[in-house]
């Protein structure tokens, strides 16, 4: 699968910076990817190879990953703030919209507050229902070091959650290494998207897709097909992977896009 980087911008909000991927083409039909935790706009390059020329990816660095600047709010509506506003920067009236885990909940979040700018919606093995309480599900990561003079270094301070995140290791101006988030950002994160999202995602009508793992920890196929059979104009696609299924099995995730993405016309 080819990989291109596209073309890297960034769009000021107040005294932040939202960092963005525009793969293109200019006249394609726009696709706006939403990103999970611990990953970036950078993770849809191979997507966005395979859609070309016909689609327009755009992917944002969320708030606090990759190379956007750190935001003080991690709440649903700040999160489809910027992505209206990198929309209105981008001057699309509306777009296609997907999002894996972190970034599914805020799509089908601006799809229900904001249906005009939404023309499709595809869900990425996120759960409409978070039921945890206590500490967060990945708050192991903030034992994790946070830069170190070498990428082996880092790597090896990051022990098994390494091939997860070297992709997305940074070089400092010192030469040493950083981690591309920071990881008390990423946990309350990940502690806004719980509680029960039912009622936001049965709030839109537009054509949707919810693609989800066999074995993932957060979706079961159950869970899936009541989400499914619930919204109306909703197609399921299950694939033989777990929760990261745009790293376990992208070309089962670019097909089913795909073949959705031919139904809009």
């Amino acid at each position: 699968m080819n990989t291109p980087r596209g073309h890297r911008h960034h769009l000021l909000l107040g005294d932040r910076r939202l960092s963005y991927i525009d793969f293109g083409p200019a006249d394609g039909k726009p696709l706006l990817a939403l990103h999970g935790h611990f990953s970036e706009g950078l993770s849809f390059a191979g997507l966005a190879a395979e859609l070309a020329p016909e689609w327009r990816v755009i992917a944002p660095d969320q708030g606090g990953h990759g190379e956007s600047d750190r935001t003080p709010d991690h709440s649903r509506e700040a999160y489809v703030a910027d992505a209206l506003a990198l929309l209105d920067h981008l001057g699309l009236a509306s777009a296609v919209v997907l999002g894996h885990s972190m970034g599914g909940k805020n799509a089908y979040h601006l799809a229900a507050r904001h249906p005009e700018r939404v023309r499709a919606l595809i869900n990425v093995d996120d759960p409409v229902v978070i039921t945890d309480t206590g500490p967060s599900g990945i708050s192991f990561c903030l034992d994790w070091p946070r830069q170190a003079p070498t990428r082996e270094a880092l790597l090896d301070g990051l022990g098994a959650a390494a091939p997860m995140v070297a992709p997305w290791l940074r070089r400092q101006d010192d030469g040493g290494w950083r981690l591309p988030f920071v990881p008390e950002d990423v946990v309350a994160s990940d502690l806004g998207v719980r509680g029960d999202h039912w009622p936001v995602w049965l709030a839109s009508d537009c054509p949707a897709l919810l693609v989800h793992g066999r074995t993932s920890f957060l979706v079961t196929p159950e869970l899936a097909r009541e989400m499914a059979e619930r919204r109306p104009r909703t197609r399921r696609v299950e694939l033989e992977a777990g929760h990261f299924i745009p790293t376990e099995d992208p070309e089962g995730l670019v097909r089913a896009v795909r073949e959705f993405l031919d139904t809009l016309g």
